[in-house]
């Protein structure tokens, strides 16, 4: 989509949302201040989606951001608000179209530079690195984190201020008063702000459908603690790899209890490496390799590891299988799931949980205990926030379409003048004024295909989906001089049914046959004229149309 009106202001401050809106992932917001020819730009967040079943080979998608790469030279800097996957994990593929100077604070650093290095990208990225609560000027950005509760270490919404107006961007977040480490959501700094004046909160919006107020990490932690404590054989616990809090937590349930805690997966070991760097977990003691595992007497032992969201190559997917080089877990042994199953991956989790069972180790969720909290607030904490701040409007971000409408509804229900559901691709002015659209600009998915990006739309992943579901023929026809056939027709079928191919065979050949001489001499006509002639006979057979692919060669 291009850019196609322009905003009646000479001057004013925009957002233009590149992803995370109308979806759970991938956040691109961008802050643009000034007239609509010499606009400055501000990117907070630039983060990931992970691939689907509907896009076989993906594995992770990116947002467009064609459109402020083309502005670059006006981009000031790009912001991250957490460490989390889907607020920075797209940075070491896009950083390259944008080069940019980051700003984010000292966890969210130490976990973007292994993947830049990864890269090849740790000595081209300048990172800043900003104290907590730091205030700091990106260009004619005024900012400032402020410290807030997520399910990750130092998580910061962003004031941002501009000579134009005020905005409040929340990044995730949630009230935990009673957090089992980190500085807490700053409730004094938040209600000063709030009397200093805020144009617009563009706020999260994942959990708006709950009402009431999220159970506190310190409430999940002595569940966990209650539970190793009573367990009798090896207890194994899975969370996402980003969630230090968790991690301290089951650590601290191990060692209360005599336990040794083993760590299966890189992703895990990594945030680990990276915390301790930071100054977090300091008595969590030494980990062991997942070599210890079997070496250890069943109740002296734990296991920490990725995989809670079923993906296929995680420590707790190949476990279930019973196919981990290690780690091996049998009648007695306990796997706590200390996590959500985000939507999508249901199937995929449901898959882990039936191995295990399998097996016949115990399970543990969400559902049955309290062995998780979400990192999102609920209509309380949302409300809370409200009071706090006094926005003059009200802008819902991360979350689905469905998310995003009840948190405008529950805005204005609360008292705020002013709520727009925004959509990715769609600029609007936030102030001075009303909230409305002013204009569009370019906007979509790219999809990481092995090494490479490539577009969503029209991509591979497209004719892969056709070929999952219809199989490929492919056909080779060589012509002599005079136009005849130099040698038998070759046929060869993947993911067909055996039965089907003489009959395409037979099909190919007679439509060669029935094709007059003189078109015989084009290449593409020969082609095309089989390639029907295939399709339509595997239809009529099959009641599928192959992909069809045919290659014509003179002798």
């Amino acid at each position: 989509m291009n850019a196609k009106k322009k905003s009646p202001h000479a001057k004013d401050l925009v957002l233009l949302p590149l992803g995370g809106t109308g979806e759970i992932g991938m956040n691109c917001y961008c802050y643009g201040a000034g007239s609509n020819d010499d606009r400055e730009w501000l990117m907070v967040d630039l983060g990931v989606k992970f691939g689907e079943d509907a896009d076989p080979g993906i594995d992770v998608v990116l947002p467009d951001v064609s459109f402020i790469a083309k502005n670059r030279k006006k981009l000031a800097g790009l912001v991250l608000t957490h460490g989390h996957e889907d607020h920075m994990g797209a940075v070491p593929w896009l950083w390259p179209q944008l080069k940019c100077p980051v700003y984010c604070t000292p966890f969210a650093a130490a976990l973007l530079n292994n993947k830049l290095k990864e890269h090849g990208l740790d000595e081209d990225v300048k990172v800043h690195i900003i104290p907590l609560g730091g205030k700091f000027k990106v260009g004619s950005f005024d900012l400032e984190f402020v410290n807030v509760t997520h399910s990750i270490p130092e998580p910061c919404a962003l004031l941002i201020k501009t000579s134009h107006g005020t905005v409040f961007h929340s990044g995730d977040w949630k009230i935990d008063r009673t957090p089992t480490f980190g500085a807490g959501i700053d409730e004094k700094r938040l209600a000063e702000i709030g009397n200093e004046g805020v144009d617009a909160l563009v706020c999260d919006s994942t959990n708006v459908l709950r009402e009431g107020l999220s159970p506190s990490e310190r409430d999940v932690a002595a569940t966990i603690a209650d539970i190793v404590k009573h367990a009798k054989g090896r207890v194994a616990i899975t969370t996402f790899a980003s969630h230090v809090e968790r991690i301290a937590s089951a650590v601290r349930a191990a060692r209360a209890n005599g336990r040794e805690v083993v760590i299966a997966g890189r992703a895990m070991r990594n945030t680990i490496e990276a915390a301790r760097a930071c100054g977090y977990m300091p008595d969590a003691g030494e980990f062991l390799d997942e070599e210890s595992f079997g070496y250890l007497p069943a109740n002296k032992i734990m296991l920490l590891c990725t995989g809670s969201q079923g993906e296929p190559r995680a420590a707790i997917a190949r476990i279930g299988e019973d196919q981990h080089p290690h780690v091996a877990l049998e009648k007695g042994d306990l796997v706590i799931f200390s996590s959500r199953t985000i939507p999508g991956n249901e199937k995929e989790v449901a898959l882990v949980h039936n191995n295990l069972a399998k097996l016949d180790v115990d399970l543990i969720t969400a559902d049955e205990a309290l062995i998780h909290t979400s990192g999102h607030p609920r209509q309380g904490e949302l409300k809370a926030m409200y009071e706090w701040l006094k926005p003059k409007a009200l802008i819902p971000m991360h979350g689905e379409a469905r998310h995003l409408r009840a948190h405008a509804k529950f805005a204005k229900a609360c008292g705020i003048p002013q709520a727009l559901v925004p959509l990715d691709g769609h600029m609007m002015r936030l102030c001075p004024g009303s909230l409305e659209n002013v204009d569009e600009a370019t906007f979509g998915r790219l999809h990481v295909d092995g090494k490479l990006i490539v577009p969503a739309e029209g991509g591979p992943a497209k004719q892969r989906r056709k070929l999952s579901a219809v199989g490929a023929v492919f056909v080779s026809v060589v012509l002599d001089e005079k136009l005849q056939l130099a040698d038998d027709i070759q046929l060869l079928g993947d993911g067909l049914p055996p039965v089907l191919e003489d009959d395409l065979l037979d099909a190919a050949e007679d439509a060669f046959e029935s094709m007059p001489r003189p078109r015989r001499k084009d290449d593409a006509a020969v082609a095309e004229t089989i390639r029907i002639a295939v399709r339509r006979a595997a239809d009529q057979i099959w009641g599928k149309k192959p992909v069809c692919k045919v290659l014509v060669q003179r002798a």
